[in-house]
């Protein structure tokens, strides 16, 4: 009886429906469970969806990653091969230590750790064993002694070192672990004949790692560190230019016809590559000065230089961002007010970002530019005529004198036309101050970064003398030769023609 009786509840519409008893504790676990599994699931898909997207976007990270694999896995088989294990005993361990510490994913900062590793710890072990020998040798009580005072004195002066900004540039990592090398060998217990074998043992096992490391990232799909630096440097010149154009023609463009698509967005954000790129142009020079010569870039190539250019960028790009704050700021000029300096704005950015461009194309190429110096011109004759405007600009603003006064109208016949040519002759009389200084402080900012760009280019000119590029294509030259050697052609067809006229 119990079973067949329903529950009904009489809902807002006048209509009944079952109630449903509570499911039990079973089902609630299980409900419970289904949901963790299923939110798991999509945290382990999204987390391998990014891994796969970071793959696709960049596959040198997934070639590094199989490099470090076969690095490992051939530095193992010193465990299995006899006459390596036997020569190495059970300091074979050190080298996939140093495989796993010095594989770095471009090929400078590989030689960086792996020499500063190989000389840190050789160092180390010479002095240890020496201060070793000289602490066994005066016997059991002075030998705490100087053991004592040889580590503090040498790990100080290591630890030291590090503050000195050329030591710690090229040669922390070597002084880490010298001091690291020094004070584990120092205090050992050993014998010095024992402690020369210990020593000899695991430098060999750290020269295997690291030539390992050294050969497989210079053979196997080698990064250079120097060309990483030059990509760089010629990419971040292409997003300032872009951020220049892009500033000046969202503040010229109206508010209707303007593009908010992600696309602008982020070129015009392009100068902050920029700003933020000076550590990775101070690292990427530091490995580089560690590469061999390699592709187009010498052993001895300037290097130095290139973060000289990344600094005259980086002032360049700050008076951007300050252009870039005149866009969003709340103090805005008028339209009639930019339309007398918008042409001629757009010409400055214009001429500023092809000179830009092209000293990218000189730093890609490698080769001297025969057009730099005539887009230079032309940037400094547009600043010219901006810096004309600007002085004008007061008496451009100002309307035209008023016509002869017409005789006064019966009251019968104004008109609502004629009150408003005399509200607009009225308003137009006087520009208030607030509304001229936005698009003159926009002005003084082009003539600034044209300033700057002249920066740029004396540092890219020096590059090119002291990196030897390849001289300029004549092409125009060779064209001028061609147009010498038709001119006497073509005076002798006028000769003849003449001479048949006479005939």
């Amino acid at each position: 009886m119990a079973s067949g009786v329903e529950w009904r509840i009489r809902v807002a519409d006048g209509s009944s429906e079952i109630l449903v008893p509570e499911s039990g504790i079973a089902s609630r676990a299980w409900l419970l469970l289904k949901g963790l599994i299923e939110r798991l699931v999509l945290k382990v898909w999204t987390f391998l969806k990014k891994a796969w997207d970071l793959g696709v976007a960049d596959p040198r990270k997934v070639i590094h990653c199989l490099k470090v694999g076969m690095a490992l896995t051939v530095v193992s088989l010193v465990y299995y091969l006899r006459p390596l294990n036997e020569g190495v005993g059970k300091n074979a361990m050190w080298a996939v230590m140093t495989v796993v510490v010095v594989f770095e994913n471009n090929v400078g900062a590989s030689l960086y750790k792996c020499l500063n590793r190989v000389t840190g710890t050789f160092l180390a072990g010479v002095l240890a064993v020496g201060v070793h020998w000289v602490a066994t040798q005066s016997g059991e009580k002075f030998e705490p002694i100087i053991v004592g005072a040889a580590v503090f004195l040498l790990a100080s002066a290591a630890t030291f070192s590090r503050f000195i900004p050329t030591v710690k540039a090229r040669f922390d990592y070597g002084a880490v672990i010298f001091i690291l090398t020094f004070s584990l060998v120092s205090v050992s217990g050993y014998r010095v004949d024992k402690l020369i074998d210990m020593a000899h043992q695991r430098l060999s096992t750290i020269i295997i790692g690291t030539s390992l490391c050294i050969l497989i990232s210079m053979l196997v799909c080698p990064i250079w560190a120097g060309q990483e630096l030059d990509l760089l440097i010629t990419r971040n010149m292409d997003k300032l230019a872009n951020s220049l154009d892009g500033c000046i023609s969202e503040y010229f463009d109206s508010s209707e016809d303007a593009v908010d698509d992600e696309e602008s967005q982020k070129k015009l954000q392009g100068y902050r590559c920029v700003l933020n790129s000076k550590a990775t142009e101070e690292s990427m020079a530091n490995f580089a000065r560690w590469e061999p010569a390699h592709g187009r870039f010498n052993f001895r190539h300037p290097w130095k230089q290139y973060l000289k250019i990344g600094a005259s960028m980086r002032n360049c790009a700050y008076c951007i961002e300050a252009l870039n704050s005149c866009i969003n700021s709340e103090n805005q000029a008028p339209d009639y007010i930019k339309k007398h300096l918008s042409d001629i704005c757009f010409r400055v950015s214009s001429n500023s970002s092809n000179v830009i461009r092209e000293l990218a194309l000189m730093i890609k190429t490698m080769r001297k530019s025969t057009k730099i110096d005539f887009l230079v011109g032309e940037m400094n004759i547009a600043v010219q005529e901006l810096q004309n405007d600007l002085k004008s600009l007061p008496t451009s603003l100002l309307p035209p004198p008023p016509p002869p006064p017409s005789p006064p109208l019966p009251e019968a016949e104004t008109t609502p036309e004629s009150k408003q040519r005399e509200t607009i002759s009225n308003t137009a009389a006087t520009v208030p101050l607030i509304e001229v200084i936005p698009l003159v402080t926009l002005a003084s900012l082009l003539i600034e970064i044209a300033t700057r760009i002249e920066g740029i280019v004396d540092t890219v000119e020096e590059l090119a003398e002291l990196a030897e590029f390849k001289p300029a294509v004549q092409g125009k030259s060779k064209q001028d030769q061609s147009t010498n050697k038709s001119a006497p052609d073509e005076k002798k067809d006028e000769e003849t023609i003449k001479a048949l006229q006479r005939v």
